[in-house]
């Protein structure tokens, strides 16, 4: 069997020891004779498997006594109309909402939420090219927003927040809202600094079709009359995230990859790798004028590192050799064109080694 080095930006390559346990327990799971994708998941089987899953992600982010965490569907984009549904009602409507407009996800999330409340940019780096992030002196936050949204990795445009912005005493409490997609468990995060953190599986947990939220209870229970039950915080939360049947097989290979991540050293010992992995590609890309990436320096993305020929002309054929190679998805998404790497945490620093030695090796052919 050859395995090949999976750069998507999403569906993600999984580790391979939780391919393998899957594939070992697909027929069988721990002797019940049945696959997780058939179990019931009120069975007790299914339980002891869901409860281990949100144990040791409280675990590995250490999500305060205080936060409930809520496996869902729908994704991150779903989320982009669950998110106001919730949180608006807690404030006089119209309510507003402020948003730091960063790239396409932060893009897409201000359009979702046009529907439900007033919505404020409070800072934009469209002008640069979604290249950066706007200095935080620079926000204009309004005084009493419902909520502070930002996208906290931009998987398009590779654009990172390397730190978490306090803005309650500007906005008057206003609770900070974060989608972290495509790069949470890849660093350590404050969770107490967040109302709500939510995410995509598909990124560094799992497979495609399981969303992780996670809320501070004192923002349950101000969802919108319209928001449909089944994405109603409170009650997904006062359900223990079974109000509807859950997208088990996915909640099962998520915990898995906790497991996983746990032997690994956490993720204080993940960040440490995903700096080292990024570093090692950055180092390569500032270093030849064949190849750029074109974000400000202090907000380059660990996780989706975009980059282009200096002769577009050559993508093509830059892309079938790394095919050939056994280096795939390194097209970059159609909105900027380009090449894109993703090397989320289970692409070990092998893979970025191999790509960066494949892309010396084109610039000599070509350069």
């Amino acid at each position: 069997m050859t395995r090949v080095y999976n750069f998507s930006a999403g569906p993600a390559m999984l580790p391979q020891e939780v391919l393998k346990q899957a594939a070992e327990e697909m027929l069988d799971w721990q002797g019940s004779g049945m696959s997780v994708m058939e179990m019931s998941h009120r069975g007790k089987e299914f339980q002891s498997i869901f409860d281990a899953a949100e144990r040791d992600l409280r675990e590995l982010l250490a999500v305060p006594a205080n936060y409930r965490i809520l496996f869902l569907q729908g994704g991150g984009i779903g989320e982009n109309a669950v998110v106001p549904m919730n949180l608006v009602g807690r404030k006089p409507q119209p309510a507003t909402v402020d948003f730091i407009h960063t790239g396409s996800w932060s893009g897409k999330s201000i359009k979702e939420a046009k529907k439900y409340c007033n919505v404020n940019v409070a800072a934009s780096s469209e002008g640069d090219q979604f290249h950066t992030i706007p200095p935080r002196d620079s926000w204009k936050l309004s005084r009493d927003a419902a909520y502070v949204h930002v996208c906290t990795n931009e998987t398009i445009h590779g654009v990172e927040f390397h730190f978490t912005p306090d803005v309650a005493g500007e906005t008057g409490g206003a609770p900070l809202v974060a989608d972290m997609s495509s790069h949470i468990l890849s660093r350590q995060i404050d969770v107490s600094r967040y109302g709500v953190i939510f995410g995509g599986a598909q990124k560094n947990i799992g497979p495609a079709g399981l969303t992780l939220v996670i809320v501070r209870e004192d923002l349950l229970g101000q969802a919108l009359s319209i928001c449909p039950s089944a994405f109603d915080w409170k009650t997904v939360a006062d359900n223990n995230s079974m109000y509807n049947t859950p997208p088990t097989y996915a909640i099962y290979i998520a915990g898995l990859v906790f497991q996983w991540l746990k032997r690994q050293g956490g993720v204080a010992e993940m960040e440490k790798r995903n700096i080292a992995k990024a570093a090692l590609l950055y180092d390569y890309l500032d270093a030849t004028g064949f190849y750029s990436n074109q974000v400000a320096v202090d907000c380059r993305s660990r996780m989706n590192i975009p980059f282009f020929l200096a002769d577009e002309s050559l993508n093509d054929a830059f892309l079938a050799s790394a095919r050939a190679r056994g280096l795939l998805q390194l097209k970059g998404h159609k909105s900027v064109g380009g090449m894109r790497a993703s090397i989320y945490n289970a692409m070990p620093i092998e893979g970025v080694q191999a790509l960066v030695d494949y892309m010396k090796d084109f610039e000599k052919q070509h350069g």
